[in-house]
């Protein structure tokens, strides 16, 4: 073969070429397009009341200041504490809301107020923003379904689903890295069989026996009611779908237990093909695991999921426990997972929040901690349609109070769920229903927006 041969058929081996690689560039894109295709929250929530003026807004020079210096971050003009830099890195990607003011300086009832956009009242148990998530991003264009639960529990107990009912509970996972009990079926189960036709004929059954049990139940509206009049149809369609629509929450529930046992999803929540050096960059500690379980999560189509750092309360001694424990742990796994997420290209997708019951007082007490405070503090949110880089509002020069721009939790909630799609450009908040129909907004009272965290 002369080199003129020998370049003509080189050059008909690229042509041909050029169709391949152009195949691999488009099942690349769409698989990029399906991992974007559900639209997430991870929920990073600090238990115990977190002091965001150490964190988010110090206030060098102050009586209230405290020891911690600032440093520059990749946002403009945005500086927070020392021991942030890998968040200080990632900056550019999230907006800090410093003029926040809430209404509770309790625990349990800060807890609620934060995780539902609603101040605590005995006779109504409100959804969780998780448990709202998972309920309304299914309905979002381009939703694909799941086997995963849509709202997961990571590392702590979240609030649960209020009156939306027990199909959008958390799914509680306390290990992280481990992968919860019952998750794989019993190897007895299956021995020397096909162990994924066995879970599925064991869920054929089930529903045969679900039915069963209803029509059972009621005799009467399971017979063939061809011949009865419309009136005495209609009455016992009523009846029916009375006994349905619970027979159908308890389905969708097992539905997803024995989807997820059968499934490859259930591998998720094992951590152990994660290399060394990623789980070191995370903390390599409960929080790490929780971050990296997040992002997986999400990255498998999870609505929400909420991971808890605890050990905030700090009324003692409070600048070690921060400098030493607390904004490490907390920078490690926070910097990271929106590194990766950014990384990965799922942060468009996922909306990222940072908060806790309160904040706390600006004023240092005599255990050289500070107690409760939810007149004047800050929450930190990123991701999806929210525009990162920035400082909204602001506080006096002690912190005490706020000076511009003041903030409440019903917009908050409305930030996030616009940032998620839930709520239109329009800023009409959608309304959830509770057992007996009374319409409740999803953003609190009068929760609006914060359009200035919005392009356009």
């Amino acid at each position: 073969m002369d080199r003129r041969h020998f370049l003509k058929h080189v050059a008909a081996y690229s042509a041909l070429a050029l169709p391949g690689i152009e195949f691999a560039r488009t099942i690349h894109a769409n698989a990029q397009q399906l991992r974007q295709a559900n639209k997430s929250v991870i929920i990073l929530w600090m238990g115990g009341g977190p002091a965001s003026i150490d964190i988010w807004d110090l206030k060098p020079g102050a009586a209230t200041g405290g020891p911690f210096t600032e440093i520059q971050t990749t946002a403009p003009g945005v500086r927070i504490s020392q021991h942030m830099p890998k968040v200080a890195q990632q900056m550019r990607h999230l907006s800090i809301v410093r003029s926040l003011q809430t209404s509770e300086g309790d625990h349990n009832r800060g807890r609620q107020l934060m995780h539902t956009s609603y101040t605590p009242n005995p006779a109504i148990a409100f959804p969780s923003i998780g448990a709202v998530a998972a309920h309304e991003v299914p309905k979002l264009a381009n939703y694909r379904d799941i086997s995963l639960p849509n709202y997961i529990s990571v590392g702590g107990a979240a609030d649960g689903p209020g009156f939306l009912g027990m199909n959008y509970a958390p799914f509680t996972v306390q290990n992280p890295g481990t992968p919860p009990e019952n998750i794989r079926a019993p190897q007895s189960l299956g021995q020397g069989t096909d162990l994924e036709d066995r879970v599925r004929r064991r869920q054929r059954l089930f529903y045969e026996l679900e039915d069963q049990f209803m029509y059972g139940r009621v005799p009467h509206v399971g017979a063939n009611m061809a011949y009865t009049s419309q009136s005495e149809r209609d009455a016992k369609l009523r009846e029916r779908a009375k006994f349905a629509d619970a027979s159908k929450a308890h389905r969708d529930i097992y539905y997803k237990g024995f989807s997820l046992v059968a499934s490859k999803e259930g591998k998720v929540f094992d951590l152990k093909d994660e290399k060394k050096t990623t789980l070191d960059a995370y903390g390599n500690n409960n929080f790490g695991r929780s971050a990296i379980m997040a992002r997986r999560l999400v990255e498998a189509g999870v609505s929400a999921v909420e991971i808890n750092l605890g050990g905030w309360d700090t009324h003692n001694q409070t600048f070690d426990a921060h400098s030493t424990r607390l904004q490490p742990t907390l920078d490690n796994a926070m910097g990271t997972l929106v590194s990766e997420l950014a990384e990965r290209r799922m942060l468009e997708s996922t909306v990222i929040v940072w908060m806790g019951e309160f904040g706390r007082t600006p004023r240092i007490n005599q255990n050289n901690g500070r107690d409760h405070w939810a007149r004047s503090w800050s929450v930190v949110v990123g991701g999806g349609l929210i525009r990162g880089g920035q400082a909204y509002g602001a506080t006096t020069a002690d912190g005490m109070d706020v000076a511009r721009d003041k903030v409440n939790i019903g917009d908050v909630f409305a930030t996030i769920y616009r940032g998620l799609g839930i709520v239109a450009p329009d800023n009409l908040i959608p309304q959830v229903r509770d057992a007996i129909g009374r319409p409740f907004a999803i953003a609190g009272l009068g929760g609006r927006p914060i359009n200035a965290l919005f392009a356009g």
